[in-house]
């Protein structure tokens, strides 16, 4: 009898869905922003270092929009399931360079979501124009485009 709730037990604890707490938050593949942009990450080194591309959906520039080059670092010390990282994008369409700095969840239905602080800097002409060459931001991924109304 003590063998049988033994197994049951044992059953019944594997068949229970872990918790987001213990999914892992994964940075490669293809990312969506609620501005309709995206990017792909592709797959993390040993060193914790990533490229990709990024394609920029807002368009706050005459020039014609491309897909511009990331590079990246993922925090790997600790091992975490939800880690941190940082990458930057230098635009192919503009003299301007982005940094991105974030960290990778997965929330209570088991969705990846990466949630990033972003500065844009961008090349003025004069100390004089200094002032208008940085712009703050934050922005959500998801894995899923998010459908805008």
């Amino acid at each position: 009898m003590q063998v049988a709730a033994i197994l049951l037990l044992l059953a019944l604890a594997l068949a229970t869905p872990s918790s987001s707490a213990e999914q892992k938050c994964v940075l490669t593949g293809l990312w969506f922003n609620d501005l309709g942009s995206n990017m792909t990450i592709k797959p993390v080194n040993e060193a914790g270092e990533f490229s990709g591309t990024y394609h920029m959906a807002v368009k706050a520039t005459s020039n014609e929009i491309k897909i511009s080059p990331l590079r990246g670092s993922q925090h790997r010390e600790n091992n975490s399931n939800q880690p941190t990282f940082g990458f930057t994008v230098n635009w192919s369409f503009s003299d301007a360079t982005s940094v991105f700095v974030g960290q990778c969840f997965v929330d209570k239905h088991g969705e990846e979501i990466l949630k990033t602080v972003w500065l844009l800097r961008e090349q003025v002409g004069s100390l004089g124009d200094d002032w208008k060459a940085t712009r703050v931001g934050v922005n959500v991924f998801t894995r899923q485009p998010v459908r805008r109304e």
